[in-house]
């Protein structure tokens, strides 16, 4: 493929920022301009001579703007290969001039879904014409020159001063990816939204799709190549939220601030809740009257691990907590939203991220989880069980008191966000020992005791944190070896899913330790 001139434009734009610089500089190349609609309005408004589609085709605009493109002069003129016999003797023969450079953006479909448009608005805003002529204009790159974004209109015109009027195959070969990419993800938002309308969770055909924000330096490791894509959900989370300084914001940042705003949005507003992330686990969650309060708790949970963690509040960020925050190394703030006096103390360590999210994710909205695996990708739903809905049974001959009740609840909130196998402490609103991600259950439970009693020694407390605990497992106990953990570090209720084929032998054991237990009949693995 040689370079090839550009002597016809069509443009035809949603996105008009810069259009008619970009157009300008088009005819002052030399190069005849034809657009539509409202593209058309904008360029004849800056004084450009430019020919209406219509002109091209001998068809006017019809059915609402619905068909003004779909025609053999605009098709033709892009897929006709250049050079070839039989396609120069059809486009003489039928009157159909080439085109060299289409520049098309579509209608926002994606920000009409995001607004909450009414359904037939919606579909008003899928745009048919302008993937067609994309599509056919990437097809036939090694002749014609396609932009989808205005982000190339510099490399365009910078190529066309740089060759004579002409593009590189190179260059086209770029765009028409991009191009391809463009109209995929269009198409993958669009079913998407349909899904919810249709009533479909899991179809037959699944298209994913996303809009890059920003190349990262690296993944989880230096050699690992990363980006950041944004999918146009508007939950509020990292994607939606407002840095309001600090560094840019890594991989590892960027997993661990999802995994932190997320676990933090389970506990109801009437509490302060904060939640500390290291490495996707929580090393420190607890609840109080403010959020100075819910930090201290967190804190003391696991001091050595919150060095260098991510933070998330559940509420407007104020100068008490901003202050005991910024005390100790820390990757990322993340909150609703945060006042003046706790930014300009956030302001002073200039590397620490602050996020402003606006609001919190909603954990019982429906909502998809992905991951991929070789050759495909697991497709799920979100986790939205909430344990104050479930029907708890207890188990055992005692009944929780209301104090342990809370804290189980409480605790079962946090083992839903803690990597299986989980184990979580807990005690007045606040976790004292996590074990995470262990093979073993019995083992998950060996290192939260440990956990608690390397937390009380940097406390300077002299007593053991989980005496008097409460314990939650994310899911049954297999046999009683792992409850024996929780006897042994003085806990005195368990909660957990049940299901057991040997649930009688650990309630057994809690009986004879005079535990209170109960089940949910709900398991939260998290893998």
């Amino acid at each position: 493929m040689s370079p090839r001139p550009i002597k016809r434009a069509l443009l035809s734009v949603s996105d008009k920022s810069g259009l008619q610089d970009f157009a300008a500089a088009l005819h002052r190349a030399g190069i005849e301009l034809v657009s539509t609609g409202g593209t058309h309005r904008a360029l004849v408004e800056a004084g450009l001579p430019v020919r209406d589609v219509a002109d091209l085709t001998g068809f006017p605009e019809l059915m609402d703007g619905r068909l003004k493109t779909l025609h053999p002069k605009v098709h033709g003129g892009l897929l006709a290969i250049r050079e070839n016999p039989a396609h120069e003797a059809a486009m003489l023969s039928h009157d159909i001039a080439p085109i060299d450079l289409l520049v098309v953006n579509l209608y926002p479909f994606e920000a009409t879904v995001a607004r909450q448009a009414p359904f037939a608005e919606c579909i008003e805003n899928i745009d048919i014409g302008g993937p067609a002529m994309i599509r056919g204009a990437a097809k036939n790159h090694a002749d014609v020159t396609v932009v989808v974004h205005p982000e190339d209109y510099q490399v365009v015109l910078d190529e066309i001063a740089a060759n004579d009027g002409a593009t590189t195959a190179e260059t086209r070969l770029r765009l028409a990816q991009k191009a391809f990419a463009r109209t995929a993800t269009y198409d993958a938002a669009i079913s998407t939204w349909m899904m919810g309308p249709a009533g479909v969770t899991m179809p037959m055909f699944r298209a994913l799709g996303g809009e890059r924000a920003e190349v990262l330096r690296y993944g989880e490791n230096p050699h690992q190549a990363a980006a950041f894509y944004r999918t146009g959900e508007r939950r509020p989370g990292v994607a939606t939220a407002r840095q309001v300084q600090g560094k840019a914001l890594s991989y590892n940042n960027i997993a661990d601030t999802d995994a932190a705003i997320e676990l933090v949005a389970e506990f109801p507003a009437d509490f302060a809740a904060v939640a500390i992330i290291k490495h996707a686990n929580p090393c420190g969650v607890a609840v109080g009257g403010s959020l100075l309060d819910a930090y201290a708790k967190a804190y003391r949970c696991d001091q050595t691990s919150a060095f260098g963690g991510i933070v998330a509040l559940n509420r407007r960020m104020d100068a008490a907590v901003a202050r005991e925050i910024t005390a100790i190394f820390t990757e990322v703030i993340v909150a609703p939203d945060a006042d003046e006096d706790a930014i300009a103390i956030v302001a002073a360590k200039k590397n620490l991220r602050l996020l402003l999210t606006g609001s919190l994710p909603d954990p019982h909205a429906p909502g998809t989880v992905l991951r991929t695996v070789a050759g495909g990708f697991l497709a799920q739903d979100r986790d939205g069980a909430d344990v104050a809905a479930m029907s708890l049974q207890v188990v055992t001959k005692r009944a929780p008191t209301e104090r342990e009740l809370a804290d189980l609840k409480f605790a079962f909130r946090v083992a839903k966000h803690v990597k299986s196998n989980a184990i979580v402490f807990a005690k007045d609103g606040a976790t004292v020992g996590i074990g995470a991600g262990q093979m073993s259950r019995v083992d998950a439970a060996r290192i939260a005791v440990l956990k608690a009693a390397d937390a009380a020694r940097a406390a300077g407390i002299d007593e053991r944190l989980t005496e008097g605990s409460v314990l939650a497992s994310d899911a049954f106990f297999p046999f009683a070896d792992g409850l024996q953990a929780a006897i042994e570090a003085g806990a005195t209720a368990v909660i957990q899913p049940g299901g057991s084929m040997r649930d009688d032998e650990v309630v057994r054991a809690a009986d004879d330790a005079g535990l209170a237990m109960v089940f949910t009949g709900y398991r939260h693995f998290r893998h």
